[in-house]
């Protein structure tokens, strides 16, 4: 597994294909390894290199204690950016990946040709910002909830009512959750990052093609929010994606990567 040194942590990375690079930016507490699912082959077989990695907080890479920030985060990523020699480069994000992307556009312009924002947003309204703030007080008590608790939960906030009414999805999707969920923690300093704060007027420093791609059933990043940053940004698009929740890119992922590709081919 190679490693880059970025922000005075190690971070895994990954690299394939051939052609233009592709980087890949995940969300909270989750591995680069969901991009190989659908994303990176795809992306490869259209002709591109993609680079996916784990966020600090994510093993292989370093898990300094602490809380982490979103700016923490964004200094990780361009690091890596810089140490592969990757910039402008393509950028793919999703949720806090997304939100990552677009701080990298507005203050490091010169690292981002263009980006992909998937289930993103640029502020908070009231039932995200009571969802966060319920979430860390529940960090701060050191409760652990069951595995079996967290895996209801998350499928819950994670699918579309089409995938819950599968039975046969919704039962491979629990167990999924529940070993994630039984396994040992991780992230727990990304557990602190706040991504409350109203960006939408920095949006319009953005100088790099954008597309933003909304999916109609996200609980945790809804596709109004979403709308609002294509709206933001100057040379932004939108593609809402019907039938899929925030984990769209794995629910629905030949769409989203029909849009990821269309969108890059063209810029």
């Amino acid at each position: 597994m190679p490693y880059v040194h970025s922000n005075g942590i190690r971070l895994a990375y990954e690299r394939a294909g051939r052609g233009e690079s592709v980087l890949f930016i995940m969300g909270s507490a989750a591995s680069r390894r969901q991009w190989d699912m659908h994303q990176t082959p795809a992306l490869q077989e259209s002709g591109y290199t993609t680079i996916t990695f784990d966020n600090r907080g994510i093993p292989p890479s370093d898990a300094p204690p602490g809380k982490y920030a979103l700016a923490d985060m964004v200094a990780d990523t361009k690091g890596l950016i810089e140490a592969l020699d990757l910039g402008p480069c393509r950028i793919v994000g999703t949720s806090m990946g997304s939100m990552i992307a677009q701080e990298l556009a507005i203050r490091h312009p010169q690292l981002v040709h263009a980006a992909v924002l998937m289930a993103t947003r640029a502020r908070s309204d009231a039932y995200r910002r009571a969802s966060a703030a319920a979430d860390r007080v529940l960090s701060e008590s050191g409760v652990r909830l069951p595995p079996e608790y967290r895996a209801v939960n998350s499928v819950l906030q994670m699918l579309s009512p089409q995938t819950l009414n599968d039975d046969a999805a919704v039962a491979s999707w629990l167990e999924i959750f529940e070993l994630a969920g039984s396994g040992a923690a991780v992230a727990e300093g990304q557990e602190w990052i706040v991504t409350d704060e109203n960006r939408l007027a920095d949006l319009s420093r953005i100088a790099a093609p954008c597309r933003v791609i909304a999916f109609s059933d996200d609980v945790a990043t809804p596709a109004y929010l979403g709308a609002e940053v294509a709206d933001a940004i100057p040379d932004c698009d939108l593609v809402e994606i019907p039938g899929c929740g925030h984990l769209g890119h794995l629910e629905r992922p030949e769409p989203v990567n029909q849009a990821i590709v269309e969108f890059f081919d063209k810029v």
